[in-house]
């Protein structure tokens, strides 16, 4: 029977591989065929097949989409006001022209941790671009950095998607992944972002031109100043961050349950993300003189691609439901228990086999989290929160044709496919494997 459960799930997974990379399918159709497949064949009754799927994907999506969607808005704002650009013209003038990787990397990672991956790209590769011709420099020395720092950022840090979902699937502490994820992600973008940006500088020179992306210039009366541009990127990290010290903070200044209480509302995700979207309305919005319809317009703009997102996410939690319901969670924890297959290389592992069939780093997080999930449910000592950051870096790795930020790293920095799979498939990989090493070398003092 084991081995029965283990063979329908292996195929539900090819279900899903097979759905978005041959038939072309929406993620989301391919997660809910392959749920349904699994329910089917693992012998669960029809009665219970839909509400097992309901109850997962509610149980998900409940505790996502309003974070989903302000870090969305968040992130607009500050692409819209100038705020990111600000930002990395800032690290670029303190840092100099002999350390320009290190500043596009800092430049990359800061304004990762609000936007998505692509809206960062569009952010920074004007500014890559011009910095590279007027330094005479190799444009992959100057941009692979900002990518690092972008995409590190996408793969491990709250609020971003992957890790959220994550977060809620696993039941883990989101201001304790955030917490860690960032001692594990400046080392690993470190490492695949100015120091490989070096070595492959000096080995690829792309061919082509980069694509250059006009954005309309602004002048500083028009945007936020520096303080102001930090100050809104990092305020629901720090609101976050406040939440999960709440009950150390209430014992230093001596209050009660009470403030303790409104501490942890505050830096509770879902509210640490609100006060800084209104925070972002007013002193990137409205001050700088956006008026109320146009920061509607940005704010139904940016909303619209979070529902393909949100879809993603909640049939990946329905997936995960199906696999406890219908018993093949605790069969596969069984084995991997008598195997002792520790859950954080599982984990990885599973993300990075459907991140290299499917190209999607979402799509491999959810499903991952899903499979690994019911594992845990019975096992003791493991951290949940470190199994989401190693989640999440084996959803990086093997960036290749199927992904559509391969293109996007090829198109707009002008590469062949040969060089982009030197650059950015090895620049992915390196980032993927040393977030992996790094979270085992934290657990083990953990």
């Amino acid at each position: 029977m084991d081995a029965y459960l283990l063979l329908i799930t292996l195929l539900a997974i090819v279900i899903v591989i097979v759905g978005v990379s041959v038939f072309k399918w929406h993620a989301f159709i391919s997660l809910v065929v392959a749920s349904l497949f699994l329910a089917i064949f693992s012998g669960m009754s029809f009665d219970k097949i839909v509400t097992a799927y309901e109850t997962g994907v509610g149980g998900t999506l409940g505790h996502l989409i309003g974070i989903i969607a302000l870090g969305t808005i968040l992130g607009k704002m500050l692409a819209e006001s100038g705020a990111g650009l600000r930002i990395a013209n800032f690290f670029i003038k303190v840092f100099g022209e002999k350390r320009l990787p290190w500043a596009m990397f800092l430049s990359g990672f800061i304004i990762g941790i609000p936007v998505f991956f692509e809206v960062g790209i569009l952010i920074l590769l004007p500014l890559i671009i011009s910095i590279a011709k007027a330094s005479k420099k190799n444009l992959l020395l100057i941009g692979l950095p900002a990518i690092a720092g972008l995409s590190i950022v996408h793969g491990l840090v709250p609020p971003h998607p992957g890790a959220v979902a994550a977060i809620g699937i696993y039941g883990a502490d989101m201001g304790k992944v955030l917490l860690y994820s960032l001692i594990i992600a400046i080392p690993a973008g470190i490492l695949g972002g100015p120091l490989f940006a070096k070595f492959i500088s000096k080995r690829v020179k792309p061919e082509g031109e980069p694509k250059t992306i006009i954005i309309e210039d602004k002048d500083d009366s028009q945007m936020p100043s520096t303080g102001m541009s930090f100050f809104i990127i990092l305020l629901p990290v720090i609101l976050m961050v406040f939440g999960t010290m709440a009950g150390y903070l209430t014992t230093l200044i001596g209050a009660g349950k009470g403030t303790e209480h409104v501490f942890a509302f505050i830096g509770s995700p879902l509210i640490a993300l609100l006060i800084s979207v209104f925070a972002a309305y007013y002193f990137l919005g409205h001050r700088l003189g956006i008026t109320k319809k146009q920061m509607k317009e940005f704010t139904e703009d940016c909303i619209m691609p979070v529902g393909s997102i949100a879809l993603i996410i909640g049939a990946g939690g329905g997936f995960k439901q199906i696999l406890i319901d219908s018993g093949v969670g605790a069969t596969i924890g069984n084995l991997a228990q008598n195997f002792e297959l520790s859950p954080l290389v599982l984990a990885f592992v599973i993300a990075g086999l459907i991140r290299i069939a499917t190209g999607s780093a979402t799509v491999a997080l959810t499903t991952a989290a899903g499979i690994v999930a019911p594992i845990i449910e019975h096992m003791t000592g493991v951290n949940k929160e470190l199994l989401v950051i190693v989640t999440g870096a084996g959803s990086l790795m093997f960036s290749h044709v199927n992904d559509a930020g391969f293109w996007m790293v090829k198109e707009y920095l002008g590469l062949t496919i040969k060089e982009t799979f030197k650059t950015w498939t090895a620049l992915e990989t390196i980032l993927s494997f040393s977030a992996f090493i790094l979270a085992l070398i934290v657990n083990a003092f953990i």
